[in-house]
C-alpha cells in the first residue's frame, strides 16, 4: 500500500530540484492520502451520477438532448478531475499529453466542446448525439491508454470482426 502511494503521489518519479513555479505549487498543494481518496470518490460517483442522470433525461420531449450533453460533458470532466486527486493536477496533464495519450484527449475535449455548442448554440440535436458518441469513444480510447495492451486487444478484436 506504501508503494501505491508513493506511486499515485509522485515521490517516486521526483528527481528535480522543485525550483519551478508548477513543481512548488504542486508541493505546496499536497493532500492527505485519505483526502486524496475521499476527492477521487467524490468526483468520480458525482461523474457517474451526472452522466446517469443526463442519460434518464435524455428521452423528456423537448430539452432532453441539451440537458443529455451537458450532465453527460460534465461526467466526463468529473471523472478527468477524479484522477487528478489520485495524482496529482500536473502530473495529471502531463499523462493527459504524454504521445500515447495526446490525440485521444484533443479529440475528447474537442468533442467535449463540440457536444455544448451543437446543444445550446447552433441547437442541433443530432450533432449533440454524435458528439457525445465521439466524445465516449474517445474517452474510452483515453482510458484504455492506461491499461497495458488493452488498445492493441480493441485492435485486434475490431481486425476479427471485420
Amino acid at each position: 500500500m506504501d508503494k501505491l502511494k508513493k506511486v499515485l503521489s509522485g515521490q517516486e518519479e521526483s528527481s528535480g530540484d522543485g525550483s519551478g513555479i508548477l513543481e512548488r505549487a504542486n508541493q505546496a498543494s499536497t493532500l492527505s492520502w485519505g483526502t486524496r481518496m475521499r476527492g477521487f470518490g467524490i468526483c468520480f460517483v458525482l461523474g457517474a451520477l451526472c452522466s446517469i442522470l443526463g442519460t434518464c433525461l435524455l428521452w423528456v420531449p423537448g430539452f432532453g438532448l441539451a440537458v443529455f450533453a451537458v450532465l453527460y460533458s460534465l461526467g466526463n470532466v468529473c471523472a478527468l478531475a477524479s484522477t487528478m486527486f489520485l495524482i496529482g493536477p500536473l502530473r495529471q496533464l502531463k499523462t493527459m499529453c504524454a504521445k500515447e495519450r495526446a490525440l485521444a484527449t484533443a479529440i475528447m475535449l474537442v468533442c467535449l466542446i463540440l457536444t455544448l455548442c451543437a446543444a445550446f448554440w447552433w441547437k442541433n440535436n443530432g450533432l449533440a448525439l454524435l458528439f457525445c458518441v465521439l466524445q465516449f469513444i474517445a474517452f474510452t480510447w483515453y482510458g484504455l491508454s492506461y491499461i497495458p495492451f488493452a488498445r492493441d486487444a480493441v485492435m485486434k478484436l475490431f481486425s476479427l470482426c471485420i
